[in-house]
């Protein structure tokens, strides 16, 4: 009875616990925007304290002003002054550029980061591992003999990193899930699934 009660405390307290230390760190590190301020603007110097959050709210609102800024023509010219200027450094240019597509890709409202959610063999024959379809550089597809496709398989459970590489377009099965049930299931370890989330009720000890 004990090791029950003990169980059905950690499973309300360890989500809840991971929940709390992800937003700490998420609003601790868009705090540190606060130290670009002078000292006498912060709030240490004029109320002898630190205010949790308030820089988020800093952060956020330097997003929201970036945005409207660039939205009209005045805002693009300055970007693209901007990007001029990155452009002729060497190694600046290659960093900038290629995490701007990846970024244009994944909050772009018209673009895809992943196209489809496919099984491939990884990492050995007789295995299957979840992969996420990519694209196929041209210059690469036309290297190869077959069709082929690009995959990003993601690692447990941190999908943020994992291996990119191409494979036979026949020798994949496309899954028909969503990619955020896919990457549920990757985050989770396979843990999560969607009969899981239909009763989530049901994984109490005891009941």
């Amino acid at each position: 009875m004990t090791k029950r009660y003990f169980l059905t405390g950690l499973l309300i307290w360890v989500p809840l616990g991971i929940t709390v230390w992800v937003l700490k760190l998420l609003i601790g590190s868009m705090d540190q925007s606060l130290l670009l301020l002078p000292f006498s603007f912060r709030p240490e110097s004029w109320l002898g304290m630190s205010l949790p959050g308030l820089g988020t709210i800093l952060t956020i609102g330097v997003i929201l002003l970036t945005g409207m800024l660039t939205t009209n023509i005045v805002g693009q010219r300055l970007i693209q002054f901007w990007e001029s200027v990155l452009a002729r450094i060497p190694v600046v240019k290659s960093i900038y550029y290629s995490v701007k597509q990846v970024s244009d890709t994944l909050f772009s409202g018209s673009g895809e980061a992943f196209r489809k959610v496919l099984l491939v063999r990884y990492p050995h024959p007789e295995a299957w591992s979840l992969a996420f379809q990519t694209n196929l550089p041209r210059d690469v597809g036309s290297s190869l003999d077959g069709e082929y496709v690009g995959v990003f398989v993601p690692t447990t459970p941190s999908p943020v990193n994992g291996f990119y590489f191409f494979v036979k377009k026949s020798e994949t099965i496309e899954v028909g899930i969503s990619v955020d049930d896919a990457l549920k299931y990757i985050i989770s370890m396979g843990v999560v699934t969607s009969a899981d989330k239909e009763s989530p009720a049901r994984v109490y000890p005891g009941n």
